[in-house]
């Protein structure tokens, strides 16, 4: 299980260099709000690490989705991440097609994560369980589930460990991988170690429980050290 760390800065980033994956965003615009492709190129020159760009909380524009993704690729990133923040599974097709496309045929060595929403009835937007298959056959490579409305409440508080585990196993089946996000705490990290996803996204644990507070470098090796 790899531990990716979300810093919204240069000199946060520049703190977040232990973490398994860098992950450039701006909390301000959102759950995976984007940040500027310059931010993600001068993030990319300070380690050798894999690093992950949001490109946001899209509704269904394919077309803007796909040229966000691609920018982010261009600009450096490793991991293409996109939220779906709208409800249907045609068009959760189309836009996941099209980013797919847009990273792949110039990028095939990088990954594309699609993410839907652990609180999706309150989002409005569709399910993780409904997402990941049509993620699957488009070509994405890793399915993720993350909280679309940042007050405080985990995942945990809309997904169980049970659920969680299901959409884990599931995903391995059909040959993606998956990531989970969402407001995690320190005490959670027990049961996300036996939900066993590929990777955990945080950002709030790591600035002492505020995510619009600053990343703590030694609150991130705590949580490695969890994780391990």
């Amino acid at each position: 299980m790899q531990l990716l760390v979300s810093p919204s800065t240069i000199d946060e980033a520049k703190r977040s260099i232990s973490a398994d994956i860098i992950d450039v965003k701006k909390p301000s615009e959102g759950s995976l709000g984007a940040n500027f492709p310059w931010v993600i190129r001068e993030i990319k020159t300070l380690s050798t690490k894999p690093l992950s760009a949001a490109v946001g909380d899209f509704d269904y524009k394919p077309g803007g989705a796909s040229l966000a993704a691609y920018g982010a690729a261009c600009a450096g990133a490793d991991y293409i991440k996109i939220g779906l923040a709208f409800d249907g599974k045609e068009k959760a097709r189309d836009v996941i097609g099209a980013v797919v496309k847009a990273v792949k045929d110039d990028f095939p060595e990088k990954y594309v994560v699609i993410a839907a929403y652990s609180d999706y009835q309150r989002m409005h937007s569709i399910s993780p369980f409904e997402m990941a298959p049509i993620a699957a056959e488009c070509g994405a490579d890793i399915a993720m589930v993350d909280t679309g409305i940042k007050d405080r409440q985990s995942t945990f508080a809309f997904m169980n460990e049970e659920t969680l585990r299901l959409f884990t196993e599931t995903n391995k089946k059909i040959g993606l991988r998956t990531a989970l996000a969402g407001a995690f705490k320190f005490e959670d990290i027990d049961a996300l170690k036996r939900i066993n996803p590929d990777i955990i996204g945080v950002r709030g644990m790591v600035c002492g429980g505020d995510r619009n507070a600053t990343i703590q470098e030694d609150l991130i090796k705590i949580a490695l050290a969890m994780i391990r």
